[in-house]
Parts: C-alpha cells; sequence; structure tokens
C-alpha cells in the first residue's frame, strides 16, 4: 500500500521544500562540529532549522488565512534564529566561510520566500460594531 500524503500537502509548498534543504545542509554541516557542542550549539542550530520547515507545515493546514500567517511568521522568526546560531558558528571557527556563505544564501532564500507567502494570507480587517 503506497503512502499517503494530503492532496494540498504542505511538500507542495517551494517555500517547505527550500526550508528542508535548508534543514539537511544544517544537519550535515553539524556533524562536523566540535564534540562538547553537541548538547548545545548543534542541538539548538538543528531545532531553529527545522522549526522553519515544521512551522511551514502545520501553517498550511490551519483553516484560515490568519491562522496560516501565524505559523509562517513564527517560520521567519526561527530563520533568524539560525542565521544568529550560523554568525556564532562562524566567528567560532566551526564553519568555513564557504559553508557559511551556502548557508546564509539557504537561509535568506527561505526567508525570502516566507515573507511572500505571509504576505498572500493578508489578515482581513475586522469591522467595528
Amino acid at each position: 500500500m503506497p503512502f499517503r500524503q494530503h492532496q494540498k500537502s504542505f511538500r507542495n509548498l517551494h517555500t517547505w521544500q527550500e526550508a528542508h534543504k535548508l534543514t539537511l545542509f544544517v544537519y550535515e554541516v553539524t556533524r562536523h562540529f566540535p564534540s562538547d557542542e553537541r548538547f548545545a550549539m548543534v542541538s539548538q542550530l538543528r531545532r531553529a532549522a527545522y522549526s522553519i520547515e515544521t512551522q511551514i507545515a502545520e501553517g498550511s493546514c490551519m483553516p484560515t488565512p490568519d491562522h496560516q500567517k501565524l505559523y509562517y511568521d513564527r517560520a521567519y522568526a526561527s530563520g533568524a534564529e539560525v542565521d544568529d546560531f550560523l554568525e556564532i558558528a562562524h566567528d567560532l571557527r566551526y564553519l568555513t566561510d564557504t559553508q557559511y556563505r551556502e548557508l546564509l544564501d539557504r537561509v535568506n532564500r527561505v526567508s525570502f520566500l516566507l515573507q511572500k507567502l505571509s504576505r498572500s494570507r493578508k489578515i482581513k480587517p475586522t469591522k467595528l460594531t
């Protein structure tokens, strides 16, 4: 029996696809961080990275554009967290210049896509009665 997926799956979102690639790359590069960072920066950086894609996935299943936008905005905030951890990791020389640039490029791409996705879910103004 084949695996079933939602017809309007988050996997179809280009933003989620790029966030997933970012997560996998973060996992790849953090394998080479010092072992004493395993329960510190490695754990935090990985959680922040996969938080982006999980927030996108959760948001895509929310019933209203307002709810979706909240999740996409949280994903964007997780992107800022990843960006900050990358800065620290680079300053500590856990990342090469090439890795750092590649990761920043991916974070910026995902952040840009998230802004577009969030803006597409405009919150409707409520009428005062």
